[in-house]
């Protein structure tokens, strides 16, 4: 992927990791748009340039109003990343958590569905493009205090898989970036092993640049997650985060 010719929309990009890879992109000579849904953080971005959009994930009618503003801003549109998400802990012993399940579900896996059924015709017609959707590596090593949150990510991945054999032939790439834990968002006061976000982008926009770009964009601190399976250490990894059920309300001692 050529990073310095690209004319990209960033959605969910007014903070943490799609911030991050929104100024990463114009620094290396895209045009750049972002969308998301704070009024503030996308004033801010205006003020650094950027074209900002308002877009809730969740609404099918903001998606497809955000589309027709883009795309008539910037009909050379060839790049889509949608990552807009959101981490919610939840009990499965209390029913009530299923209003965070219902949340997790609708933003993380339907909300990528939404943003890849609006731009999707447009590249497909232009006959060239790139949509980046983004999982996790919680997507292949759950994290139990977030089940809802692991799922939504593993349908992203599987959904992404699909998409990408379906567009074969049209001209349309399809890239899965898989993070892991980064400092953002206040994971560093969750997870101390959390990745820097500055480290974490520069991988990233590095793996992105290889000819031909990967399927799966796999930071060096995501591979031990990636590949659990494979290598025999899925039962053991996954009982040493169920220690993390501790972070739950009436779970301590």
């Amino acid at each position: 992927m050529d990073l310095s010719k690209r004319t990209v929309l960033v959605v969910g990009g007014t903070s943490g990791i799609g911030r991050e890879l929104a100024r990463r992109f114009a620094a290396a000579g895209s045009t750049v748009a972002v969308g998301g849904r704070d009024p503030q953080a996308l004033a801010d971005l205006a003020g650094e340039g950027f074209d900002a959009f308002a877009v809730d994930v969740t609404d099918d009618a903001s998606v497809t109003a955000a589309r027709d503003a883009v795309l008539a801003r910037h009909p050379e549109l060839d790049t889509v990343v949608t990552m807009s998400g959101v981490m919610l802990l939840e009990d499965l012993r209390d029913p009530a958590h299923f209003a965070a399940a219902r949340t997790t579900v609708d933003t993380n896996l339907l909300g990528t569905v939404r943003v890849l059924d609006a731009f999707t015709p447009h590249l497909v017609r232009r006959g060239a493009g790139t949509l980046v959707t983004v999982s996790s590596g919680i997507a292949f090593l759950p994290f139990p205090p977030m089940p809802s949150y692991a799922a939504s990510k593993a349908g992203v991945h599987a959904y992404t898989e699909a998409l990408r054999a379906q567009l074969a032939g049209t001209g349309v790439g399809v890239v899965e970036l898989v993070p892991p834990a980064v400092a953002t968002a206040g994971q560093e006061r969750v997870n101390p092993h959390a990745l820097p976000l500055d480290g974490f982008a520069t991988e990233v926009m590095e793996l992105l640049a290889q000819d031909p770009t990967p399927h799966e964009i796999l930071v060096e601190g995501v591979r031990t997650h990636r590949w659990a399976e494979r290598d025999g250490t899925y039962d053991a990894l996954v009982a040493q985060r169920a220690r993390a059920l501790s972070m739950l309300p009436g779970r301590q001692g």
